[in-house]
């Protein structure tokens, strides 16, 4: 390890020793941290600032520059505090909304966050205790408040806390807020925080905003008499722990289902998440309880959100009555196909109506959008992009729903980031709508694939933890770009790239053509002849490089689609061999 790193490092660290801001209990762990032989550890906590990501603040909880503390937060909020007063001068009664999910040190975060704001002569609206990140979009929009703050991590593992950081129109912030905000973050040293609250600006919220939410979140029904003929729907459900057990179970009753189970033990507001590996649903493990009870009550679905309820995941039985997991891609579709074949049923579509996908997420929602006459539009991963779309299109075109392949979906615009208990109360409308018509969920996941085409999903993470693993993540982006771009893939003949850093697309033969995007992003795409899509691009709030493949197979009947997840997984293993991960 480089010595001038562990140098500046140490440097840091006494400098944290010596200041009178930082309690015992910091001073202590990071002695800890100089005092042990292997500088690993130190380096990690002391060698960069988190910094905002596409999902905002997150990191590791301990002491450390590098790791989520109540003195980063303090600081973070201090330069979000000195951001909102410059952007906002004199304009009377400026207010934030914070809250908090089921993390360890949640609630101290949120208070830290609700005191230093109010010191900076900011109005505070406080949650109560946890609530889901939709929840706080929600009442940013509905306050007409003019930002706001999650503490949550998502679905990280339980070391992880994080802090995502809002603008007025409930949406995580985007250029130039977001820069702004690092650039007044980075004025701030720790000594600039004013930590005493001032009581009489922060005012506690709770029940009536639930109520608000509540009602809102009705919005996204598309048909009411197909849940009320279905109402006897079988669903289990389980917040993993988290913010979810808040609204979900209520939200699913006001919109008239009455057979609703949940996951006792994993009703358990616990930061520690002791009944999951990790509490994210896009891991099958975190399903397990929840498969496990709805065998026994022989359910018709098992549903889940994550920690801070944004995500949602979703398991339906097979021909064979076995549990099945849906992935991201696969519920995205869903959503997308049974809102635009039930409105268009309905009358409900005028023609001025959008979808919203990510760059990285499945190409049959478009098909899906085109053959129905639909617009479908494409933006970055991280829903602050689908946000900022159904802002500019606000007053002029009609969102009908926007999601990504990570397990988010936003079937209406009262909020401005993923939301599972809208989502969650959907994907039960489209269950009963399955069942009134003779079918599972699996079954008409079938006939969507017949109609548009099989393709196979997969996901690739490459994790590099720590300033080393950091450093090679940008030599494997810059490689990709160069000396290893590569020219097939899986046996197929790459015939355009897509470069999101240089807005570029180039075909075969090298003619360049312009993207049109709002921003530059660290994003490469390769398309092949045979329709494989390969997207890669180091994620903004975890230590890891994500490959996105999408790989075309033959799919001629419901009982083929085994054999077409084989040749899919076939094909996403040759590309894997051909990109050397």
């Amino acid at each position: 390890m480089d010595n001038e790193l562990i140098k500046s490092c140490e440097a840091k660290a006494q400098e944290w020793l010596s200041s009178p801001v930082y309690d015992e209990q910091t001073k202590a762990e990071v002695k800890a941290l100089l005092d042990a032989a292997d500088k690993t550890a130190l380096v990690d906590a002391f060698y960069q600032s988190l910094e905002f990501g596409t999902g905002g603040l997150r990191g590791i909880m301990g002491a450390g520059t590098n790791r989520m503390n109540r003195y980063i937060v303090g600081a973070a909020t201090q330069g979000f505090a000195n951001y909102i007063n410059k952007a906002f001068a004199g304009k009377k009664d400026t207010a934030v909304v914070v809250g908090h999910d089921c993390r360890n040190h949640g609630r101290e975060f949120a208070e830290t966050v609700a005191n230093i704001f109010s010191a900076n002569g900011i109005k505070v609206y406080l949650f109560e205790s946890l609530r889901p990140t939709p929840e706080i979009s929600f009442a940013i929009r509905q306050l007409g408040a003019q930002a706001g703050v999650n503490v949550t991590a998502s679905h990280n593992p339980k070391e992880y806390n994080g802090y995502k950081a809002y603008w007025e129109d409930g949406a995580q912030v985007l250029s130039p807020h977001d820069t702004g905000i690092i650039d007044e973050v980075n004025k701030v040293s720790v000594d600039d925080v004013k930590w005493q609250g001032n009581p009489d600006l922060i005012q506690i919220i709770g029940g009536e905003m639930d109520w608000d939410y509540l009602q809102a979140v009705k919005e996204a029904m598309v048909d009411q008499e197909v849940i009320n003929r279905q109402k006897d729907l079988n669903i289990v459900y389980t917040p993993l722990h988290g913010t979810g057990r808040v609204i979900i179970p209520e939200a699913l009753r006001s919109w008239g289902f009455q057979n609703i189970h949940v996951v006792p033990e994993q009703m358990v507001i616990d930061g520690n998440f002791p009944t999951v590996v990790s509490p994210n649903p896009e891991n099958s493990e975190a399903m397990t309880l929840g498969m496990k009870l709805g065998t026994k009550l022989n359910a018709d679905l098992v549903i889940a959100s994550d920690p801070d309820a944004d995500r949602l995941a979703i398991v339906c039985r097979n021909p064979k009555g076995e549990w099945e997991i849906l992935n991201g891609n696969q519920t995205c579709m869903m959503f997308a196909w049974y809102i635009i074949a039930n409105k268009k049923k309905l009358g409900q579509l005028k023609g001025n109506e959008f979808l919203v996908k990510t760059i990285v997420t499945t190409e049959l929602i478009k098909r899906i959008a085109d053959k129905n006459g639909v617009e479908m539009m494409d933006c970055y991963t991280g829903f602050k992009w689908i946000a900022a779309l159904i802002r500019e299109n606000e007053g002029i075109k009609k969102y009908i729903g926007g999601g990504e392949e990570s397990f988010g979906f936003l079937p209406f615009d009262k909020v401005r980031d993923k939301d599972s208990p809208a989502s969650i109360c959907l994907i039960c409308e489209i269950a009963a709508w399955a069942k009134d018509n003779g079918k599972t969920l699996y079954d008409l996941l079938m006939d969507i694939y017949l109609e548009y085409g099989f393709t196979l999903n997969h996901t690739v993470n490459v994790v590099r933890p720590g300033k080393t693993g950091a450093d090679e993540i940008k030599q494997m982006m810059v490689d990709f770009r160069g000396a290893k771009a590569p020219k097939t893939l899986g046996g197929s003949k790459v015939i355009c790239t897509k470069d999101y850093q240089a807005l570029t697309a180039t075909d075969a033969v090298g003619n360049v053509t312009k993207l049109e995007m709002p921003a530059t992003s660290n994003v490469l795409q390769w398309f092949t002849e045979d329709g494989t899509k390969v997207s890669v691009r180091p994620s903004g709030t975890e230590p890891k490089i994500k490959f996105y493949i999408e790989a075309p197979a033959e799919m001629q009947c419901p009982k083929c689609y085994p054999s077409a997840c084989e040749d899919g997984m076939a094909k996403v293993k040759a590309v894997c061999a051909d990109l050397g991960i």
